[in-house]
């Protein structure tokens, strides 16, 4: 017996499958490359500490009180962040403006309580012009404000975007790089504030 095949009715459906795109937002992308080259400034800085500090002529003295006061601060707001952050994805949109406010604010107070420490360091005759030991704290801190400084005006913007109703549960991706950047200059304080503890 003969066994015939009808080709018309046999159709095969061929499903062109979508080209694989970048899974992450381009700016997110950009923002990581960012933080990457500044963790490798910061590790050549804190690793150049090291070795010159072991060449001797190094001046030992006490961190300012003020550093360690500066410290919880930068904790605190990254707390408030995260709160922020929560609050965004559940539309919870006058909570959101508190604690992206809360932040800004705490980090005004950061930036003035490092400005305070560093007169803490010329009232006991640590400068920037000097022995190493005191040129080193003040570029790492100095740096690290700087960076600081760039976050303070991103929390800003997404504070007043907040207020205009464009952070929100569908619209997450600036308050998200808001809050990767805003927890990465706090770690990264934590990390350069347990370093000058340990080799001051």
């Amino acid at each position: 017996m003969e066994q015939k095949f009808d080709m018309e009715n046999l159709k095969l459906e061929y499903i062109e499958e979508p080209k694989q795109t970048l899974s992450m937002h381009p700016k997110k992308f950009a923002l990581w490359l960012f933080i990457v080259t500044v963790v490798m400034i910061f590790a050549a800085l804190t690793s150049a500490y090291i070795v010159r500090q072991s060449e001797g002529n190094w001046l030992d003295f006490e961190l300012p009180t003020r550093l360690y006061i500066t410290s919880g601060i930068i904790f605190l707001s990254s707390i408030s962040m995260h709160w922020a952050y929560i609050s965004a994805k559940k539309d919870s949109l006058g909570s959101l403006k508190i604690s992206m406010f809360v932040t800004a604010v705490l980090g005004v107070a950061f930036l003035v309580g490092q400005v305070l420490a560093w007169q803490d360091m010329v009232a006991i005759d640590v400068y920037f012009v000097g022995n190493p030991a005191g040129s080193f704290l003040y570029v790492l801190t100095g740096l690290h404000a700087v960076h600081l400084i760039s976050g303070v005006i991103f929390l800003i913007v997404v504070l007043i975007n907040a207020f205009r109703y464009k952070v929100h549960a569908k619209s997450m991706d600036q308050i998200e790089m808001c809050a990767t950047y805003w927890h990465f200059l706090d770690g990264l304080w934590l990390y350069l504030f347990i370093f000058l503890l340990l080799n001051h």
